[in-house]
């Protein structure tokens, strides 16, 4: 209820302070399980997605998201938790398997996950290669990926700057991909390097972005 509540308050004024622009809603699929892989320029990524999505995404978001005090630590903990974020400890040892884990079961329930590849914001505009978990996911869960890219969220929110300022803002929703030749292959790191490369390469030609570092060898 509370999703429905801060969706129905908050697209319409994402809408007009950002000029969003939505393209795509209907290469996601209605049910069943599906990521969002997603490029990552600004924090407010994770929200700018949830709310142009034809469907609930779950994301998970570094804890300290949900741990801030005052005004602004609450109003941030309350938005991330309506618009389905789980909190993720990112130091803690077997953090990354176990965010996994934790995107796994709600793949495994049907729903929509949302992934940044890249594995943190881009602080220079560029594309970095993605890592495998996302290739990892998909192949465990068997299902499809939803290339997505979102343009002008840097400026909305720099990194390093406290508040956010009205920008332009822009999200396509690509082509589901699917990967039959290497379904079953979860565990072989040269199909997940091709899936995920397959992915990058899809959200590269969306977003429009320079590669960055495309040609060194990463997991």
């Amino acid at each position: 209820m509370l999703y429905l509540v801060v969706r129905f308050l908050l697209r319409p004024l994402f809408h007009v302070v950002l000029r969003m622009h939505v393209t795509g809603r209907e290469n996601v699929p209605a049910t069943g399980p599906v990521i969002l892989a997603s490029n990552h320029l600004s924090f407010i990524d994770s929200m700018v997605i949830p709310l142009s999505a034809p469907r609930r995404v779950h994301y998970l978001a570094k804890a300290e998201y949900f741990t801030g005090t005052g005004v602004g630590g609450w109003l941030t903990r309350t938005l991330f938790t309506a618009l389905g974020a789980m909190p993720v400890q990112r130091q803690e040892s077997r953090a990354a398997q176990e965010a996994l884990d934790t995107a796994l079961g709600v793949l495994r329930r049907g729903e929509g996950f949302g992934i940044y590849p890249e594995g943190t914001r881009s602080r220079d505009g560029r594309l970095a290669r993605g890592k495998t978990g996302v290739a990892w996911l998909a192949l465990t869960a068997d299902c499809p990926v939803v290339p997505v890219a979102v343009r002008g969220t840097d400026r909305v929110q720099p990194v390093d700057s406290r508040w956010p300022r009205p920008h332009k803002v822009s999200v396509t929703f690509g082509e589901p991909l699917t990967f039959p030749e290497q379904r079953g292959m979860a565990r072989n790191g040269r199909a997940r390097r091709v899936v995920t490369d397959r992915i990058m390469e899809a959200i590269a030609e969306l977003s429009g972005q320079e590669k960055a570092d495309w040609g060194r060898p990463r997991a």
